[in-house]
């Protein structure tokens, strides 16, 4: 009997570490391509070849880094700040009132993570057009809201309903607390775990849209990371550099891996206890 449980967890060792290496081997691969020269085109499955970080100095310069990088922070900064405010203060009374409107919202959120936002992207145009939104580098911001929303308010309803006792914002009632007192003071700092979670989930697309940002910014001073790619694409006369390109990709990611290494700790928690419990 022992033997048996002792193989199945092994079995099951295995097939986690080959499925781990699977995933990362195309991460080595593009990795290894990013640290050759630019003009090296030898066989990229032979790793670590002429270590060099003359691609990251190109890819560096080309993309105007700290520019596109200052414009991805304030894009994505702007954007999930908005999106924590809103959710977080849509949820709560969703998550304490027993009525039909409050259900019925909670379905309308909902139901915002079953529309594509590329399908009404044509009557948002039309829209911000009919009302003359000017179209530059902050025009994104207003889709990355509304996209964030559903899925955010479904987060912090259920992690409201499960993780924060009423108890204690009965406490605080009694204390004399009025309502947006209890909610800011009591109730969200305990929000934190799933704070996070909606940090990384949203902050993550954001920071790697390129749909909406194509869309909307049309100047290249403002444009972010994603944007700010497009010129390593090369063309039938001048093929793609890989080797930069790849560099260029992991200076996209390296501010990203940053935040989550900060985070990742409150990242598990909030996703289990929104997404599961509730």
């Amino acid at each position: 009997m022992m033997l048996r449980r002792w193989m199945g967890k092994g079995t099951v060792q295995l097939a986690v570490i080959l499925i781990m290496a699977l995933n990362l081997i195309p991460l080595i691969i593009a990795f290894s391509t990013s640290l050759r020269d630019p003009k090296d085109n030898t066989n990229p499955l032979v790793l670590f070849q002429g270590v060099s970080l003359a691609s990251y100095k190109a890819a560096f310069e080309r993309m105007h880094f700290p520019e596109a990088l200052w414009n991805s922070v304030v894009l994505t900064g702007v954007s999930v700040i908005f999106v924590v405010v809103f959710a977080a203060m849509a949820s709560y009374p969703m998550a304490r009132l027993k009525t039909r409107l409050s259900k019925f919202m909670y379905l309308f959120f909902l139901s915002g993570l079953v529309v594509p936002a590329q399908m009404v992207l044509i009557p948002i145009v039309q829209m911000i057009n009919t009302l003359h939104i000017p179209t530059n580098q902050y025009t994104p911001i207003f889709m990355f809201i509304t996209c964030s929303l559903p899925f955010s308010t479904f987060l912090y309803t259920g992690f409201i309903r499960s993780g924060v006792p009423e108890e204690v914002e009965e406490a605080a009632h009694i204390d004399g607390a009025g309502l947006f007192q209890r909610f800011w003071t009591v109730v969200f700092p305990l929000l934190i775990p799933v704070t996070v979670s909606v940090i990384i989930t949203q902050g993550v697309w954001i920071w790697n849209d390129y749909f909406f940002n194509m869309i909307f910014i049309s100047g290249a001073g403002d444009s972010p990371l994603p944007l700010a790619m497009l010129g390593f694409l090369g063309d039938q006369q001048n093929p793609t550099q890989w080797n930069v390109l790849f560099a260029a990709c992991f200076l996209c990611a390296l501010p990203l891996l940053l935040v989550f290494l900060f985070l990742q700790k409150y990242f598990v928690g909030g996703m289990t206890v929104g997404a599961v419990k509730g």
